[in-house]
């Protein structure tokens, strides 16, 4: 489809005469239901029409390819005085609805107004198309519309919870499918042709398009999509274009009366339409796009295959906890409806499992544990999980993030930052930092919330669910910021929990002399740590250790920083270190900007964690 097409500007223009002469006859007709408000005009004369303009039209939905629609025209009526003594006439604009009908498989050649009089709100059509002729389906629509096409084509499925089969769906509607290679650079997943026509296909053989003759209420889907994606994405394409031929053959047959030559919608792996990017096709793949799962997993029926996986589980695991089973239950699905997994993680949360939220996340190309959250807590475009590096940015450049942790209340733990409290940190039996169960299931109380937005050219309408994607296969590009205001771990409950900690901490801070030599010996003495204890964590000679912390021996900044977080100081006590010392952090060295983030979100944790963490981001770790 090559253009935004507009069917009033079409029938505007190709049925104005019949318009005029309609709107004509109705006045000829009915002079006395015109209710003209006589100004000039004593006696009433000839009445005649001047102009009409179409204002607007709007488009029912019918069976196959015809439509109702109703043309609503402003007339211009003249009103000459009847009195031959007299040459004064009054003007007047009166809208009318003129109700036609037509085939757009014949190309609107059975054009018909069944019907003409005066306009009102009271005969205003409230279930149109759009003037694209796509049709009008709000979000909360969106399981109603599924639901009325698997009556239509394939009503078993609502029946008991049972897997689609997409060609059999195809079948049902007449369509067929067609595995072959489509273009070169794999960039069309799949197209459906709603007419007869020549196309050009990729031969892997001959490394060359070769033309080929294509019939009507077919769809092509790329072999090679089952290998690049998986079997559920491939059965979500032909649901998709069977869509298309369901709700857009129309929008489709406008095109037709513009451009005779089209023939088919060609559909990309990105998720748009190739070759347009104008609004009515927007519409019409966010529509595909949205329908196909829901086709595929009709909801009443999901609910109910969700139900008894999530039983199951939960009995095999021996859990109470659904946030334990959420993953495989979500796994489950995605095998027993043949979708995909981010397809079923969706659906659950569409069924109002918001637990689904926390699964099958993948950051910095590690995998992040499932995690869950008072219901409400987060958008759709929320997350409790920010890779490294947008932790680093975003904790260096944002003020408002920044004044919220510099303190070192905050801890980043497993792509999150979380309070540093026992309530929600503890050691594992390695002794490295992980979040609580409890912290897991209750990260709302815990965790800093940050908003996503879409970064790549994939357009934000059809694809908000790659908010939900972040897996390892996702190259789905993000950006990520501070979501000041839906923080959920307030300053009041963080002082609370932290309040002694806190205080402590600014008790010495206050203490602290200018002398860096002498507050390294203040807070030796406060953590009750030796000297061997210090040389056993920074990997540094005891006597070396000594020595800079008498003052008898120059310190580099590498040491100092390994001091600082070998004694688990509290950011501002670090800071206030360094920055009387004769060194200091150059924030323009990369390996620099990495330390600072570990002496402000990493100093509870040990120095083996915050070396691994620094070796996987590329500094050097110390």
């Amino acid at each position: 489809m090559a253009a935004n097409r507009s069917f009033t500007d079409y029938v505007s223009s190709r049925f104005y005469n019949e318009f005029y002469s309609a709107t004509e006859k109705y006045i000829e007709k009915n002079p006395d239901n015109l209710h003209l408000d006589l100004k000039n005009v004593k006696h009433i004369g000839e009445i005649s029409l001047s102009e009409v303009e179409v204002k607007f039209v709007s488009v029912r939905d019918f069976p196959e390819l015809n439509i109702e629609f109703d043309v609503i025209v402003d007339a211009e009526i003249v009103v000459n005085e009847g009195d031959y003594h007299y040459d004064d006439y009054d003007l007047f604009n009166k809208w009318f609805l003129l109700r036609c009908s037509g085939d757009l498989g014949c190309s609107l050649d059975d054009f018909a107004i069944r019907e003409i009089c005066l306009y009102s709100q009271k005969n205003k059509n409230h279930q149109p198309l759009s003037d694209s002729l796509v049709p009008y389906i709000k979000k909360e629509q969106l399981d109603a519309v599924a639901n009325d096409f698997l009556q239509r084509h394939y009503p078993e499925v609502l029946k008991k919870p049972m897997p689609l089969e997409p060609k059999k769906l195809a079948e049902k509607m007449g369509l067929e499918v067609i595995l072959r290679d489509i273009t070169e650079d794999l960039s069309i997943f799949g197209q459906i042709f709603f007419h007869d026509s020549e196309a050009d296909f990729y031969d892997p053989d001959e490394h060359e398009y070769i033309s080929t003759s294509v019939r009507a209420q077919t769809i092509f889907v790329d072999p090679k999509a089952y290998f690049l994606r998986n079997l559920g994405a491939v059965n979500n394409t032909i649901v998709h274009e069977c869509v298309h031929w369901d709700k857009h053959r129309k929008a489709f047959e406008l095109e037709r009366l513009y451009n005779s030559s089209a023939t088919k919608i060609k559909c990309q792996v990105a998720g748009g339409i190739k070759n347009n990017n104008k609004e009515a096709t927007d519409w019409m793949e966010w529509q595909a796009n949205a329908l196909a799962p829901r086709i595929q997993m009709p909801l009443a029926m999901f609910k109910t295959k969700a139900f008894e996986l999530i039983k199951q589980y939960k009995q095999q695991s021996g859990t109470t906890m659904l946030i334990d089973v959420m993953e495989p239950v979500i796994d489950a699905l995605a095998t027993f409806f043949c979708v995909s997994r981010i397809a079923a993680k969706i659906r659950m949360i569409d069924a109002g499992y918001e637990e689904a939220i926390g699964t099958f996340t993948y950051l910095d190309g590690r995998y992040i544990k499932p995690h869950g959250f008072k219901k409400g807590s987060l958008k759709r475009n929320q997350t409790f999980s920010i890779g490294a590096v947008d932790a680093a940015i975003q904790s260096m450049s944002n003020p408002e993030l920044n004044a919220l942790v510099k303190d070192g209340s905050y801890q980043y733990v497993d792509a999150h930052f979380v309070l540093n409290h026992p309530k929600y940190l503890e050691k594992d039996l390695s002794g490295n930092t992980r979040l609580t169960d409890y912290a897991r299931t209750h990260m709302d109380e815990c965790c800093i919330v940050f908003d996503l937005s879409i970064e790549s050219n994939v357009r934000e309408r059809y694809h908000s669910e790659c908010f939900l994607n972040r897996d390892q296969t996702s190259n789905i590009s993000l950006s990520i910021k501070y979501g000041g205001g839906y923080e959920h771990s307030t300053q009041e409950k963080k002082v609370k929990l932290l309040a002694d900690e806190l205080a402590e901490n600014a008790r010495i801070y206050g203490e602290l002399p200018t002398s860096y030599t002498s507050s390294l010996k203040m807070v030796k003495k406060w953590r009750g740590v030796t000297f061997k204890e210090l040389g056993e964590r920074t990997k540094l000679n005891e006597r070396t250790i000594r020595r800079i912390v008498n003052g008898e021996e120059k310190c580099s900044i590498n040491s100092l920083i390994l001091l600082c977080l070998s004694l688990h100081l509290p950011p501002e006590i670090s800071n206030h270190i360094i920055s009387n010392s004769p060194v200091s952090l150059n924030l323009t060295d990369p390996d620099h900007q990495w330390y600072s983030f570990a002496l402000t979100h990493l100093s509870s944790q040990t120095m083996d964690e915050i070396r691994t963490f620094l070796q996987q981001h590329g500094a050097n770790p110390l």
